[in-house]
């Protein structure tokens, strides 16, 4: 009865809105709360079809390759428990990007430059046909050095056994580096004079710095005179990143190409948001610099890959099938007394196709076409109206285990509200502010997520439009903060603004992938993702639901919607 009454006061609160309209503006919905938990060790809170290993923690996405038809996945590793440690490089390997077999661990510490960690790092296709991975080593002084392993047999196609030479270390923090902020070397690539490059993560002077090195042999590396790039907005940059994207189209390119009609990203981690910033630029061969677009430092305006829980992301190009592919780590938001009773921490994000969007102001990520793959039967619904107080719910389709993409469609821009410029530094306290339960003009519009049949606990992913100077903004919010009734696990709210032009397109695109633990959203068609990791005491209990709604005075339209259940694949089982 209880569950029926706060339905039923749902419901009326919406009718109140449709009713009074402007009238009921800023009026405030709030839901129950519970002091019954279950337990989170529950196996309901593992990823179906997200990328991780059996037990244990994992963290950084390491050396992603595509080699003589296999791709490979190498990641940081706690072979003995699920907290940080004894780091090794675990690795796994698949033909199609979703079904994934592990192999032993491919480099662990044991010798003098790697015997307290090997660290994050890059492969490199040498020659078109020789593997080489670069990594970080904490050597027997705790110092960070830069290290090479290659494979033991190249006959073997799943490269499962690698050594690492006795002439490493191939880089060491001397000449004003410090030995604790020096790591996480890239992929390498030939300059001009046939001579490899490769960039190292640095912290020098308090700024975040990609040390340049050469070298003739991949063995043999000198410091160039400058670095790649230096900023004084931010500090270390941790797991650079530098590749190339064309200008036009979405076909990647590899990481050597360099052509009047190519422009380079520069990505950083950063410990201050934890999550991963880039800039855009043009690499000049010449100096051997990045010359970026725009000189701006300040790192809060920096362009981020994902605006939710992101970090340590690497690309590679898959020369198969000309495309570059992102990988990145998304850990936990809950304790870590919370991971040892699990048992595991860390996943790793969907596989994204990664290109420069047409406006050549940002990137754009989407997931690989194969995820499509997994689709099963589900919900399709065209040419829905969603009124004022409009809440309806996606039915035929496991709600835990999903992948929905809609359109909403705006027939008025009327009533969007005007935009307090000061909002566009902080996206995700407008987001706070402005949640899902306060109507405004055009929106709060979207969908509510892994969610309880009362709505206590509900995941938020939502749209507003604001009238700008100069025309109108698109504000995208992934609001976790009603995700559980744990009290011990994170739940903020993540929003940013959507770089699109919504007079011209008349229409905003959302897709999310839901996956237990994971709410994975592409915005905009893939302009604008914000990632969470969320933790609903109903994905324990069962009976759980994914509603559309529309809390804005404006009638929105839902031209389409396809939801879909996902198959589990193989993954490292």
């Amino acid at each position: 009865m209880a569950s029926f009454l706060w339905i039923l006061c749902f419901f009326c609160y919406f009718f109140v809105f449709a009713s009074n309209g402007a009238a009921a503006y800023r009026r405030v919905f709030r839901f129950p709360e519970s002091q019954e938990t279950s337990s989170i060790a529950s196996n309901q809170y593992r990823t179906a079809y997200h990328f991780q290993p059996p037990k244990n923690w994992m963290n950084d996405p390491n050396g992603p390759m595509y080699y003589n038809g296999i791709y490979h996945l190498f990641y940081q590793y706690n072979p003995n428990s699920a907290v940080w440690g004894n780091i090794t490089w675990g690795h796994s390997i698949s033909t199609d990007l979703i079904n994934w077999t592990p192999q032993d661990p491919a480099i662990h510490p044991s010798k003098s430059f790697d015997i307290n960690g090997c660290w994050s790092g890059s492969a490199t296709i040498r020659r078109g046909s020789e593997p080489a991975i670069l990594y970080t080593g904490i050597d027997a002084e705790n110092r960070q050095v830069q290290n090479v392993a290659i494979p033991k047999n190249l006959s073997d196609p799943f490269l499962r056994e690698w050594s690492t030479p006795d002439y490493n270390p191939l880089m060491e923090p001397v000449d004003g580096l410090d030995p604790s902020q020096f790591r996480d070397p890239m992929t390498a690539w030939h300059g001009s004079d046939g001579h490899w490059r490769v960039a190292v993560g640095a912290q020098i002077a308090g700024n975040g710095t990609a040390v340049l090195y050469k070298s003739s042999d991949f063995v043999h590396w000198v410091r160039a005179a400058s670095p790649l790039h230096t900023s004084k907005g931010s500090g270390m940059w941790e797991c650079p990143d530098f590749y190339p994207v064309p200008s036009k189209g979405r076909q990647g390119l590899d990481t050597s190409e360099n052509s009047k009609d190519v422009k380079r990203v520069l990505k950083m981690s950063l410990s201050e948001t934890q999550s991963d910033h880039y800039m855009l630029g043009k690499y000049d061969i010449e100096k051997d610099i990045f010359v970026p677009d725009e000189t701006v430092d300040d790192y809060r305006v920096w362009l981020r890959y994902d605006y939710g829980k992101f970090y340590a992301s690497k690309t590679f190009f898959d020369e198969e099938k000309k495309r570059r592919i992102s990988w990145a780590w998304l850990n936990e938001s809950d304790t870590e007394a919370d991971a040892l009773l699990k048992g595991w921490a860390g996943i790793q994000a969907a596989p994204r196709t990664i290109w420069l969007d047409s406006n050549g102001r940002q990137l754009v990520q989407w997931p690989v076409k194969e995820l499509e793959s997994l689709r099963r039967n589900g919900a399709h619904l065209q040419n829905t109206e969603l009124k004022t107080g409009g809440l309806f719910e996606i039915k035929g389709v496991k709600a835990s285990q999903a992948d929905v993409e809609v359109d909403f469609e705006l027939p008025s821009l009327e009533r969007a509200e005007p935009l307090d410029p000061s909002w566009l530094m902080d996206p995700p306290k407008l987001c706070r502010e402005e949640d899902a339960s306060v109507q405004g003009g055009l929106g709060p519009f979207g969908l509510l997520i892994l969610a309880s049949h009362n709505l206590e606990e509900h995941t938020a992913v939502f749209f507003r439009v604001y009238k700008a100077h100069n025309g109108y903004m698109v504000l995208l919010c992934s609001d976790q903060r009603r995700s559980s009734l744990r009290p011990e696990v994170d739940k903020p709210a993540y929003g940013s603004f959507v770089d699109m032009n919504i007079e011209k397109e008349g229409r905003i695109s959302l897709r999310t992938l839901i996956d237990h633990s994971v709410v994975e959203s592409f915005a905009g068609g893939g302009r604008t993702c914000i990632t969470a990791r969320v933790y609903p005491e109903v994905l324990v209990t069962g009976d759980i639901h994914l509603y559309a709604f529309n809390n804005g005075t404006e009638t929105i339209k839902i031209p389409k919607l396809q939801a879909w259940d996902m198959a589990k694949p193989w993954i490292n089982v």
